[in-house]
């Protein structure tokens, strides 16, 4: 979702500035806290669709992911991302069983983490390039990008946004 916005979120991701990525970031995650704390926490909507808490589990998992590839990113040239399967994560991490307090502490932790690892990014550290196993290039700009629109829908999904 890098080229026009999100016909169900509306995430535009042109209009994105980036150096607004870390609070955007810190405000998501504070969200969440709210959320998963609702009673009704562990109810999928229908079969196939992830709970509030399924998709906090996702999220903090998210935001631990694009901090450990944001750093290959800017310690190693053009790094070439490990797959990662979301939907094998949540059924291996039994998203369905976990916490929903401390999914709320770790995904408000992992949020402050990758907030500051973009807040700190300068110059030219914005065009440096990485790829994901699927072909996929980015940029840290675009990747930034990227990353956005994945919280932002998923807050939408649970009507957090």
């Amino acid at each position: 979702m890098l080229e026009e916005a999100c016909p169900d979120c509306g995430y535009d991701p042109a209009a994105i500035d980036v150096m607004a990525i870390p609070a955007m970031v810190r405000a998501n995650a504070a969200s969440w806290v709210a959320v998963l704390a609702r009673p009704d926490v562990r109810e999928r909507p229908v079969p196939d669709v992830w709970s509030p808490l399924e998709y906090g589990c996702h999220v903090r998992d998210v935001f631990r992911l694009f901090d450990t590839r944001l750093h290959l990113m800017l310690d190693e040239h053009d790094p070439l991302f490990a797959n990662w399967d979301q939907d094998e994560t949540a059924i291996a991490d039994r998203y369905w069983e976990q916490d929903p307090a401390i999914v709320a502490d770790d995904l408000v932790t992992a949020g402050d983490t990758v907030a500051a690892s973009f807040a700190a990014v300068e110059g030219d550290e914005w065009q440096r390039p990485g790829r994901r196993s699927d072909g996929a290039r980015f940029t840290v700009e675009s990747f930034g990008r990227y990353f956005v629109h994945d919280w932002v829908h998923h807050a939408w999904d649970v009507g957090a946004a």
